[in-house]
């Protein structure tokens, strides 16, 4: 895996396949290697060089100290797109990922073409500043939580009712959360920033085509925040994905990787 200097930050990304470049951001403590089992290589087969990043926090990058700022997170990202002489790129992220590559929007217009923004919003509402600050406290409190226990609370906030009520897909998802639980303390900086003012309004300054993607399960960023993003780009476009929670780009991977092709194409978007 290479690693970037970024203005003295080690930054890990991968690169997969050839032709126009296409950046994944993923969300909050999760590698960029979860974009591998399904949207890599629908990507790859429609013609493109995918790069994922490894966000600060998330080894072997560098971590996310203290003072760690959203604004941190989009330099990062700009300064990786320009370390590898890749803009102006197609983007994609996700949740956390996704709020940072809509900073990016507006404070670096020039080095995205287009972006897809998954489950993603433009304010932290009630639910999102209490899950943040409980996230936190958890982090500090140095309590490391039994994997088994993580993981049933992972399935609950992140999967959809349908992935729960399937029991031999369940226990897959289960066992994956139980193998890969987040050390909340290591990515205590990527907790914080997802606390973020109402941003809408500077979104009106984004000129670069925007898909956003709601997924109507999800329980920790619900679709109409997702919904109120696409509003407040100028000529912003949304569809929502249903049968899926937060996860809804694992949960169908399908449907999440067939409006992301079919946007860069310039497909019209399903919204309904």
């Amino acid at each position: 895996m290479p690693v970037a200097r970024i203005d003295d930050i080690a930054l890990s990304y991968d690169e997969y396949g050839a032709g126009e470049p296409v950046v994944m951001i993923t969300g909050t403590g999760a590698p960029g290697r979860v974009w591998r089992a399904y949207q890599v290589p629908a990507l790859k087969a429609a013609g493109y060089r995918v790069i994922t990043v490894d966000n600060r926090g998330i080894p072997p990058s560098d971590g996310c100290g203290p003072g760690f700022t959203l604004d941190d997170m989009v330099a990062d990202v700009a300064g990786l797109i320009e370390h590898l002489g890749a803009g102006p790129c197609r983007a994609v992220g996700f949740s956390l990922g996704a709020i940072a590559l809509q900073e990016l929007l507006v404070a670096r217009p020039g080095l995205v073409s287009e972006a897809v923004l998954m489950a993603t919003s433009g304010r932290a509402d009630t639910f999102i500043r209490a899950m943040a600050a409980a996230d936190v406290e958890l982090a500090d409190s140095g309590i490391k939580l039994p994997p088994r226990y993580a993981a049933h609370v992972q399935a609950l906030q992140n999967l959809s009712p349908q992935s729960l009520n399937d029991e031999e897909r369940l226990k897959g998802w289960l066992d994956v959360f139980e193998m890969s639980t987040v050390d909340l303390s290591a990515v205590r900086g990527q907790l914080e920033i997802q606390v973020i003012p109402d941003r809408r309004p500077a979104y009106r300054a984004i000129r670069c085509p925007c898909l956003v993607i709601g997924f109507r399960e999800d329980l920790v960023v619900r679709p109409h925040l997702a919904r109120e993003v696409a509003d407040s780009i100028p000529g912003g476009r949304y569809t929502e994905i249903s049968g899926c929670g937060h996860y809804g780009y694992l949960e169908k991977p399908e449907a999440v990787n067939s409006a992301i092709i079919d946007f860069f194409a310039g497909r019209t978007a399903r919204t309904p």
